[in-house]
C-alpha cells in the first residue's frame, strides 16, 4: 500500500512539474494571442493616434497607413505591433509583419532584425507585400 502511494505521489509531482513548465509557455502564448486580438480590435484607433502624433510634428505620411501585429521568428517569441505605410492597394493586403532576427558577430555583436509586411498572419507561409514599409513600432507593456 505504501509503495502504490509513493508511485501515485511521484506521478502527480511529474504532472504538476510538466504543468508548471507548460503553464509558462502557455502564458506567453496567451499574452501574444491577446496582443494580436487587441491590435485587431484597436488597430484603427492606434493608427489614428500615431497619425495625429506625426501630423503634430509635421512628419505625417501622405499615403495609407495601418496598424498590424508583429509575428517574431528567431530568438524567442515576441508580440507587438507596427504601423505600415504605402499605397492603399498594398497596405490593404497587409495582415501582419514578420520579424526575422539573428546576430551578426562580424562587427562585434550586432543584432539584425528584418521587418517584412506579409499578406497572412501565418509565420510559416510568408508572402511579402511589396511597396509597403514599416513607419512606426508599437510596444506593449506586459
Amino acid at each position: 500500500m505504501k509503495r502504490s502511494w509513493k508511485i501515485f505521489a511521484l506521478v502527480g509531482l511529474m504532472f504538476m512539474s510538466a504543468g508548471v513548465m507548460a503553464g509558462a509557455q502557455l502564458g506567453g502564448l496567451i499574452k501574444g494571442g491577446l496582443i494580436v486580438v487587441a491590435v485587431d480590435k484597436f488597430g484603427g484607433q492606434i493608427n489614428n493616434a500615431l497619425n495625429s502624433l506625426m501630423d503634430s510634428r509635421h512628419v505625417a505620411y501622405q499615403g495609407a497607413t495601418k496598424v498590424v501585429p508583429i509575428l517574431s521568428l528567431g530568438k524567442g517569441g515576441y508580440a507587438g505591433a507596427v504601423q505600415v505605410a504605402g499605397p492603399k492597394y498594398a497596405v490593404d493586403k497587409v495582415k501582419a509583419v514578420v520579424q526575422l532576427e539573428t546576430d551578426f558577430h562580424g562587427l562585434g555583436g550586432v543584432r539584425l532584425r528584418a521587418l517584412i509586411p506579409v499578406s497572412t498572419k501565418s509565420a510559416t507561409n510568408i508572402r511579402r507585400v511589396n511597396g509597403v514599409g514599416v513607419s512606426a513600432i508599437i510596444d506593449f507593456k506586459l
